[in-house]
């Protein structure tokens, strides 16, 4: 359907007579009466009659207009969502909870001015052909996982090391710890459902699984954080590991602890991934934005996998 015989169309129903429709959409009348005329051939109807009042909308006509305007304001919608400079910065973040939306809030709170789209793209293939093709503007990741170096047009910094903490119910032999450390954890079982096998969390942890003969168990069906956090609390023999800037809540009666790994200290590496030659203004506002926030990286004490690419 010709979207500008719909935008005449419109305009004619508007102003009620030919001449004046021309007038407002700066085009002949000769113009105006040829696209309404394609329009009533593609949709098989008349939709105008002419009357001593001017241009009057046939009941096929009263039916279609507000489909006509609909037509409107969604190719409106359409063509803000490509616009840089108007559509919303899309920035993909792994879990509504984790610290990279909590960085994203920070954000927002920062710069309400800038519209924002935060999605979830589980696996680092998907995040980086959505910022190939221009889906989104921007991903949080951990890179580069074994055997997946980044494209070369795609750019990255790292802009947080989160550690890990342990989280255990009450009854966990570690519960009353104030800290422990990664030599201590060996012969616990750690229980991760949410672990998605290929993604670079899963190759994080395998190496840390590797490094100090832990148990991370990524069985079970994966329903979401509060069941997780149910049974932990109710199982004495599980433990989970949990970025510290996480949010949780959790009923009082739960009596879960978080408690605070050392010797080393586990840190996940979040690095922003983006496009080369994006062009969102919101983008380099983003970019700034968290190089003010990130502080230094492999400090010592802490431990992450060896692919990671230092920044």
């Amino acid at each position: 359907m010709d979207l500008e015989a719909v935008r005449t169309f419109v305009a004619v129903a508007e102003a009620g007579q030919f001449q004046k429709a021309a007038a407002d959409l700066s085009i002949t009348q000769q113009a105006v009466s040829k696209r309404i005329a394609t329009l009533e051939r593609t949709l098989g109807v008349r939709l105008f009659t002419r009357g001593p009042r001017g241009a009057e909308l046939t009941i096929d006509g009263q039916a279609f207009l507000p489909h006509a305007r609909e037509l409107l304001r969604v190719a409106e919608r359409a063509g803000a969502s490509v616009c840089p400079g108007h559509r919303p910065l899309r920035v993909d973040v792994i879990a509504s909870r984790s610290a990279q939306s909590g960085l994203m809030r920070g954000f927002h709170h920062a710069h309400p001015e800038i519209d924002l789209d935060v999605m979830m793209l589980l696996d680092i293939e998907t995040a980086v052909a959505a910022i190939r093709s221009g889906a989104i503007d921007a991903s949080f990741r951990a890179v580069a996982a074994p055997g997946r170096p980044l494209p070369e047009d795609i750019e990255s910094v790292r802009v947080l090391d989160e550690p890990l903490q342990l989280m255990t119910g009450p009854a966990h032999a570690l519960a009353g710890a104030r800290s422990v450390t990664l030599a201590q954890l060996t012969g616990h079982r750690i229980w991760m459902p949410g672990i998605l096998p290929g993604s670079e969390w899963a190759a994080y942890y395998d190496d840390l699984v590797a490094e100090f003969g832990l148990t991370i168990e990524a069985t079970g069906p994966n329903f979401g954080s509060d069941a997780l956090l149910d049974t932990i609390a109710d199982t004495p023999a599980l433990a989970t590991f949990m970025g510290e800037p996480t949010r949780l809540v959790w009923p009082a009666d739960h009596g879960l602890r978080r408690i605070p790994v050392t010797d080393p200290t586990p840190v996940y590496p979040h690095s922003l991934l983006w496009h080369r030659d994006n062009p969102h203004p919101a983008l380099a506002t983003l970019r700034a934005h968290l190089a003010a926030l990130a502080a230094g990286h492999d400090a010592a004490g802490t431990w992450t996998p060896d692919w990671v690419i230092p920044h």
